[in-house]
């Protein structure tokens, strides 16, 4: 792409707005240019004949944007309404988080405590529109009313991005359950009184992904490695679920949750979805559990939990989100929630595990069994049904 990047530095008003249109159309004359930016890094005021001027120059150049935009200079692009009708990149202070104590991990995302009052969520992809939309979800979760820390800043942070928060004395459930074992029973009740909060959320239609549509896409990667009865099956079953429209977090484990100034707080709030409840627990499933089926390292690496802890504390979530301690009725809902579990393991496995390592791969084939052995039992995913009458895990009124 023939991009072309002028750069612009001082002020721009009406004594030189002019002349600086004239320098720009001299520097592009004749050049055919795909792409134009105006780099902004070095100016410190711009105004009305200024903004004039931009328009004038996107006139002649549709695909003009605006990047490294020092604060000052996007707050006055922000009040007018231009980051509205062109694109415009403000400019992103540099941070970095060598030798800072991990506080926090999840699929896409790593959490680092920056000092006592606060911490950053470095983005794995170094995508600046994944950052942008974690602020966005975690505004509208909080105005949803869960509890949840909202990004302030967004910083660059070596070739990536990443949220700054303010979470004074944070620490995950994850330490929280390693340090003082004692608490465990405390854990397990703050941790599914916000989870049974977020699925008793309803948000506004169009706000957030369907999990169901991201589960049948799931699916569709892994359906021809299935006998073709066993791919039919898990495809009705999930198209069968209801669509309550409620809130999901889609990645709610216990370094997810924090304890922040004695408040429970939500973080890592990107996976935000709507569906069924059993979308959410299979990936609680897989982070306790379903990792560490073949190697009980793995789920200890991710969450700082031995396998026997993880899956202890998963036994007594499902409990206390149920209302129920019955046997036979837990384990029909777990066999369930595995069958949804096993269908996002097998799918993530394919793409991240090497089809050369015959650890890795006697891993994801065991997950495969798994799936298949489960389907001889499993006939419908809506768990609701399983439970006595009154004993419905959310309030859906």
């Amino acid at each position: 792409m023939n991009e072309v990047i002028i750069f612009l530095s001082g002020r721009i008003d009406s004594l030189n707005a002019t002349q600086v249109q004239q320098d720009i159309l001299d520097q592009l004359e004749g050049k055919e240019i795909e792409a134009l930016m105006l780099d902004l890094s070095d100016l410190s005021y711009i105004s009305s004949a200024g903004l004039q001027m931009v328009l004038h120059i996107r006139k002649e150049y549709p695909t003009l944007s605006l990047v490294n935009v020092s604060l000052e200079v996007y707050e006055t692009l922000e009040i007018t309404g231009f980051t509205q009708i062109m694109p415009v990149q403000r400019a992103y202070r540099t941070l970095c988080v060598e030798g800072c104590e991990i506080i926090g991990e999840g699929a896409n995302g790593i959490i680092y405590r920056i000092d006592r009052d606060h911490v950053v969520k470095l983005i794995k992809t170094g995508d600046l529109e994944e950052i942008q939309r974690t602020r966005e979800t975690s505004q509208l979760a909080f105005v949803l009313g869960i509890p949840t820390a909202i990004p302030y800043d967004i910083v660059r942070i070596g070739d990536g991005y990443g949220a700054v928060f303010e979470l004074l004395d944070a620490q995950p459930f994850s330490v929280i359950l390693a340090k003082e074992p004692e608490k465990t029973s405390w854990c397990v009740r703050e941790y599914t009184d916000v989870l049974k909060l977020m699925h008793g959320t309803q948000v506004p239609p169009g706000r957030l992904p369907s999990a169901k549509q991201q589960y049948l896409h799931y699916l569709s990667r892994i359906k021809e490695e299935l006998p073709t009865e066993d791919g039919d099956k898990i495809e009705r079953m999930i198209r069968d679920l209801p669509e309550p429209g409620t809130m999901l977090h889609g990645d709610y484990h216990v370094k997810n949750i924090v304890l922040a100034s004695g408040e429970v707080l939500l973080i890592d709030m990107e996976t935000l979805s709507v569906g069924h409840p059993v979308f959410d627990l299979a990936q609680m499933y897989i982070a306790y559990v379903g990792f560490a089926l073949y190697n009980p390292a793995r789920v200890e690496n991710f969450l700082g939990l031995n396998a026997e802890m993880a899956g202890k504390f998963w036994d007594e979530c499902l409990r206390s989100y149920l209302g129920t301690r019955e046997g036979q009725i837990l384990q029909e809902i777990e066999d369930k929630i595995r069958v949804v579990a096993f269908v996002r393991l097998v799918e993530w496995g394919g793409r991240h595990l090497n089809p050369n390592n015959p650890e890795e791969t006697a891993e994801r084939k065991l997950w495969v069994r798994e799936l298949i052995r489960l389907l001889k039992t499993v006939d419908t995913l809506h768990f609701e049904d399983t439970l006595p009458a009154g004993m419905e895990p959310v309030d859906r009124s």
